[in-house]
């Protein structure tokens, strides 16, 4: 028994003994020694003759395999379904799925959808010119308008309030389920915009003619979301008309003015140059308006744009040092990446603003030399608190006579001193002058440049339409899957069309809609393209608008929020395996085409690996920056087959009590109707076949493949209940079977009640990734469409229980249904049978007991053998190397890696297993305490010290300079720069940043059925048997327990590792620049622009003593 047992009954002793011998060994000298030898030797074998019997192991898979088998044979009613689908094969047809068709059929779809969007713009855009045509402005206009912050509100005498009528809202199920009024528009206007302003009020009034439009569009397009109308006054008239909430401060932050759709309709694209005095003057309060000014600028940017940012004082330097001399890409990755620089920027030195402009001048004449950048409009955003030394001769070397190079130029502070110096630059320069003195002043003035970039259009009357790149709908945050959160808006500038301003270019404001992405994948319906097939839209940037595997959320503790860069992922960053980037090329330069690849797509959240071959279709979206691409892989989206039963038979079966179909799919068009919004696809389908409503618009081929489907599977409902009613009863743990077809029609039965089902929430409603959605076919299809068909694949999912525990786990084994027509295989389906965690468990220990009488004559090793007994440790798990059952329930759903280290090493290093390595670009990782931004590492540390060396030098002595008569004057230089800002900060260590990683899956190699092996940890060798579980995804693997081999073999995880990139790569990444394709228009200049509306005149009254006193100090304390 020493021999057989050993491991466990001699492993702790000899350990404890041998230390005791080391305590001894100075004082008994050579015959201890002697012993000691002897002992080790002795536990060194008993450790190396363990054997665990592979016979024994193999008994227990075979068993267990035969018992399930039988199991999800019998509850499914697997057999029965083959059967039936391949009873029909002699009767349906086999069709080949063309993809160059089908892609363009989806594109012309769209476009035509997108059409009648835009053609609902024109409608506005003309309505609202015209009406502005016939109005005279009227400074003592009296109009009461609906404000959407103030409607329904009445005074404490039940009064409505000034601006506050009654104003009808009823909840619509088309607009998220939101209050509104579809006979009536109504106004928002900004908390720092007066809403009883002239201007506002003839805005208000003259827009009113834009009610019956936007009604009149909604009923011509009745799949049409918000209407609006943003004007440049600062209102914003929606439709249908809402209540507005504001913040928890009773603020409202919206400005029409700074959304995208508003910004890119009004201004053609653009380079811009930020230039930032951060001389020693700019201390304190100017430095915190002059970065909030920078900010701003950067928020009326777009990916059609191009950007740059400089900062001086005696010297010009890049606030990225990586961005020096070139242009980059105004997507949202690069604005927030210069938000976070400039927030370190700091004061110093004298400014000599001469130098800044002649570098900015060469990077924008580089940029158009080479023909990079936008090729558009040209400018540079000076941010000043005066310029003293002679700069006129920069702007006659570089700039004129042509001024191609608009320079628009901020003044901050309070001081005037300088402020013809600075509007001389701006109105000699074709730009525009503004004096920003407060915070709340940024906001208003930032925006004036927009209007004089937008003139040439205006003159010229073109009316672009534009389309945005995508956005976050917050609203639908907990409703809908990940990638189709997002929406883009089309949009078309307003002008004035009055004689007497054309040469002013007067931009009235800028009309749009927006249009859901979800809607817009509706047009490439599911079934057409297989389970793992999948539609894609991209932009003429290379950016994701719609994909499956677009991630734009991320949890932070338990809120969802969307990523810094969640529209701008690139192609090449979700469809990474297009290492060459073919596709991505292909389909930004709009052209039309094919491509296959192999790749590895994952499920289960990246869990799992499986292998495709995936054949992409593409081609652009006409009158569009978008072009759409389509995926069918090869075995599922090649075939389809289609079959033919009456009317009559299929809505019989249809009405089934355990037919369900998917919900989130377009069998009939339900959307258009207000009547038909409260019906469910399965009732919207049924009343159409029975005649009740035969106006409704449906999928003619869907219901013809979910009658079919209904029909065949019709025998299912027979067989369960059968099972239900069978005097042997249920096996306890046997909950749900369940099957889907290829048409989202789903059959389900439950064998238990729900007050004792552990599987509550499976196939409910709200367990999106186990029912047909919009975005995927089910898991467990999608699983079984990757098995044989007709073979079980079992894997271990958590029920939706409060915790993630063992006791809510439940097994799901599922099986493929095909159909054969002349060697073509289609998969029809899938079925399978849901039971507990807790049932498994106790077949698996069951079986894995070998009683006390067992014949042991000719076993070598362990005999009788338990998984009861303690020398060893018995698991089962999946293909992918996942615990289901173990007798430490904490391993269960574990990466057997992490469980034990050296068995899977050695696993890995036999071929058993093989590590697949995946990567993930739309990762978010904690910032490191080293840094506070994803910026720090291309700075040198040398620099950073020195800088901040010369920031307290120049600070401590600007402080003392402080306490003069200039100080004295303008109280704003004791203002705290800092506290601003301080708000938002957050301890480095809490702060997640996008970042590229790279993690492993692990896949099982099924043509090695059993291996068995020694591994050798120090002073004990651990013995491991592990057998293939026939006819499954299974493994039995039984371990030597009291070798511990942890020292020698770490845990293999599965955990994503950042992929780090020196400054050197980082910069290259950061400013490389992709294959795009510009929007086709540009509107940068115009001979009748009028240029002398520059700016507002300055008023400077100031005593001259005093500021010759105040300058000269200020000069001489810098010097």
């Amino acid at each position: 028994m020493l021999l057989l047992g050993g491991g466990a009954s001699g492993g702790v002793p000899c350990g404890g003994r041998e230390r005791s011998v080391r305590w001894d060994w100075s004082r008994t000298g050579r015959a201890m020694a002697a012993w000691v030898i002897l002992s080790a030797c002795m536990c060194y074998n008993t450790h190396a003759q363990m054997r665990i019997p592979p016979e024994t192991v193999q008994d227990w898979a075979n068993t267990l395999g035969r018992q399930l088998v039988a199991l999800t044979a019998r509850y499914s009613g697997a057999l029965l379904l083959q059967k039936k689908y391949k009873d029909i094969e002699p009767i349906v047809k086999m069709e080949e799925v063309d993809g160059n068709e089908l892609v363009q059929s989806f594109a012309e779809e769209m476009e035509r959808m997108l059409g009648r969007k835009m053609k609902s713009v024109k409608r506005l855009a003309e309505a609202a010119e015209d009406a502005d045509l016939y109005h005279e402005f009227n400074a003592t206009l009296g109009f009461d308008y609906y404000n959407s912050m103030l409607i329904n509100t009445m005074d404490d005498e039940g009064n409505y309030i000034e601006l506050g009528g009654e104003f009808a809202l009823e909840e619509n199920e088309h607009f998220n389920k939101l209050p509104v009024n579809t006979q009536q528009s109504n106004i928002q206007v900004p908390t720092n915009v007066y809403n009883k302003d002239p201007d506002i009020l003839n805005g208000v009034y003259m827009s009113e003619a834009l009610n019956d439009i936007f009604i009149s569009n909604f009923e011509k397009d009745p799949t049409l979301t918000w209407q609006y109308f943003g004007s440049s006054t600062g209102f914003f008239r929606l439709y249908p008309g809402i209540r507005w909430t504001p913040d928890e401060n009773g603020v409202v932050t919206f400005d029409a003015r700074n959304r995208n759709w508003y910004i890119q309709a009004a201004t053609s694209p653009k380079d811009i140059i930020i230039v930032v005095d951060i001389s020693g003057s700019m201390k304190g309060l100017r430095l915190t308006i002059a970065k909030h000014t920078i900010n701003t600028i950067l928020d009326t940017l777009g990916e059609n744009d191009f950007v740059n940012v400089i900062a001086y004082s005696d010297y010009v330097r890049y606030v990225e040092p990586c961005f020096k001399g070139t242009l980059v890409q105004a997507d949202l990755d690069n604005r927030e990446h210069f938000k976070l620089l400039v927030e370190g920027l700091h004061v110093k030195g004298e400014g000599k603003v001469k130098k800044a402009m002649k570098e900015s001048f060469r990077v924008l004449n580089q940029a158009a030399t080479l023909g990079v950048g936008s090729l558009c409009n040209q400018a540079i955003m000076l941010i000043t608190d005066g310029a003293m030394e002679d700069f006129q001769q920069v702007f006659a070397d570089f700039n004129w006579p042509d001024r191609r190079v608009r320079v628009f130029t901020y003044l901050i502070g309070r001081e005037l001193t300088f402020a013809e110096n600075v509007k001389w630059i701006a109105c000699n320069n074709k730009g525009y002058y503004t004096h920003i003195s407060t915070l709340a002043d940024v906001q208003e003035n930032v925006m004036e440049y927009l209007h004089v970039l937008s003139r040439p259009m205006v003159i010229n009357h073109d009316h672009d339409i534009i389309w945005t790149e995508a956005y976050m709908d917050t609203v639908l945050f907990s409703s809908q899957a990940q990638s189709l959160l997002l929406m883009t808006s089309v949009a078309m500038p307003v002008f004035s069309k009055k004689e007497e301003t054309l040469s002013h270019g007067i931009l009235l404001g800028v009309v749009g809609t927006d249009v859901p992405l979800r809607e817009l994948m509706r047009l490439a319906p599911r079934y057409k393209l297989g389970v793992h097939g999948y539609a894609f839209l991209n932009t003429n940037n290379g950016y994701i608008m719609s994909h499956p595997d677009l991630r734009p959320l991320y949890k932070e503790g338990k809120k969802l929020k969307p990523k810094p860069n969640y529209n701008s992922v690139d192609l090449s960053e979700v469809e990474w395996e297009d290492t060459e980037q073919i596709l991505r090329t292909s389909m930004v330069k709009g052209e039309t085409g094919t491509l296959s690849l192999d790749v590895r797509a994952t499920v289960e959240k990246g869990r799992r690996v499986i292998f495709l071959k995936n054949d992409y279709f593409y081609t652009a979206i006409k009158e569009t920056p978008f072009s759409l691409g389509m995926v069918l892989t090869r075995g599922h989206g090649e075939f389809i087959f289609l079959g033919n039963v009456s009317v009559e038979e299929g809505l019989h079966d249809l009405t089934a009590y355990d037919v369900s179909i998917a919900n989130e799919w377009t069998y009939c068009e339900t959307d258009i109707d207000p009547h038909h919004r409260k019906y469910t696809q399965l009732q919207a389908v049924i009343r159409y076949l029975m005649g009740k409503e035969p106006e409704l618009e449906c999928d003619e081929d869907l219901l013809r493949q979910t009658l079919f489907d209904a029909v065949v599977t019709a025998p299912m409902e027979a067989y369960w209940t059968a099972i239900m009613l069978n005097v042997s009863g249920i096996d306890e743990g046997v909950e749900t079977a369940f099957l889907g077809t290829r048409s989202g029609l789903m059959r389900l039965i439950r064998f238990v009640g729900p007050e004792k089902r552990v599987g509550k929430k499976f196939l409910s409603a709200a367990d999106k990734e186990n029912i047909f959605t919009l975005d995927h076919f089910p898991l467990w299809y999608r699983r079984a469409a990757e098995y044989p068909a007709g073979k079980f694949l079992y894997y271990l999912r958590w029920s939706g229980g409060p915790q993630i525990t063992p006791q809510c786990m439940i097994v799901i084994a599922t099986s493929a249904v095909t159909v054969t027509v002349d060697k073509k295989v289609a998969i029809a389906g899938a079925i399978g049978v849901q039971m507990t965690l807790e049932m498994l468990e106790n077949r698996v220990w069951s079986i894995a007991t070998q009683p006390n009488d067992t014949d042991c004559s000719g076993v070598e090793g362990l005999c009788p053998l338990s998984c009861s007994m303690n020398e060893i440790n018995c698991y089962v798990t999946d293909s992918n190397g996942f615990v289901i059952v173990s007798k430490d329930r904490s391993d269960v759903g574990r990466f057997f890696g992490e469980v034990d280290g050296s068995v899977m090493a050695q696993l890995l290093r036999m071929g058993m297993f093989k590590r697949v390595s995946l990567y993930d670009y739309q990762a978010m990782c904690k910032v490191g305490t080293h840094s506070a931004s994803s910026a720090r590492p291309l700075l040198s540390p040398f620099y950073g010290i020195l800088g901040v060396l010369k920031w307290f030098l120049s600070n401590f002595m600007l402080f003392l300079l402080d306490f003069n008569f200039c100080g004295l004057w303008h109280s704003d230089q004791f203002v705290d720069a800092g506290t601003f800002h301080a708000t938002n900060k957050k301890k480095s260590g809490d702060i997640l940043q996008p970042c590229d990683t790279e993690y492993p899956s692990f896949v099982y190699e099924p043509s090695i059925k059993e291996t068995n092996s020694v591994i050798k940890c120090g002073r004990c060798q651990k013995v491991f048997v592990i057998q293939q579980i026939p006819d499954s995804n299974l493994l039995m693997v039984v371990v030597q327990a009291d070798c511990d081999c942890s020292r020698q073999y770490g845990p293999i995880t599965m955990n994503p590792k950042e992929v780090k990139y020196n400054a050197t790569v980082k910069c290259e990444r950061m400013k490389s620049m992709k294959t795009r394709r510009r929007p086709e228009s540009c509107h940068a200049y115009h001979p009748k622009e009028n240029t002398k509306h520059c700016g507002g005149a300055s008023a400077i009254s100031l005593c001259v003593s005093l500021f010759v006193l105040c300058l000269c100090t200020t000069l001489l304390g810098i010097r």
